[in-house]
């Protein structure tokens, strides 16, 4: 009596037969699905800042500058308690005023958030981040 050999091959024709049964349908179907649409904001409808906003340079750990080019007022090494009166009395007359943060590379990630977080503690809601282009 002859032996049976294994057959070590495996037919994929049943499994390439299954996928394009599947791209036959993914082609039908897709352009029956609905399409989004996005709405992007135009150059008109942007809003201009109507006041430069207050810029504090982070210098360090403890080191924070405050400049207000409205006022034309510049102050370094500013302590905290100083920097939030000056950003009370900015916010009083002027609510919609910004805040901006500008820090070199070489300062801490420790020292930014620090102050974000001083600022975002006593209520000044519009803080934000300078950045410079790639290029400079």
């Amino acid at each position: 009596m002859r032996q049976r050999r294994l057959m070590n091959q495996i037919n994929v024709v049943p499994y390439i037969d299954v996928m394009l049964v599947l791209l036959v349908i993914f082609m039908v179907t897709a352009p029956m699905l609905p399409t989004g649409t996005v709405d992007l904001p135009s150059v008109a409808k942007t809003s201009q800042v109507k006041t430069d906003p207050v810029t504090l340079t982070v210098k360090g750990m403890d080191k924070i500058d405050f400049e207000d080019k409205e006022t034309q007022s510049r102050f370094s090494s500013v302590s905290e308690d100083e920097l939030l009166e000056k950003l009370r009395t900015i916010q009083e007359t002027n609510p919609d005023r910004a805040v901006v943060i500008a820090a070199d590379k070489s300062v801490r990630y420790e020292a930014v958030m620090k102050l974000m977080d001083l600022l975002q503690r006593n209520n000044i809601n519009k803080v934000g981040l300078l950045v410079q282009p790639a290029g400079k």
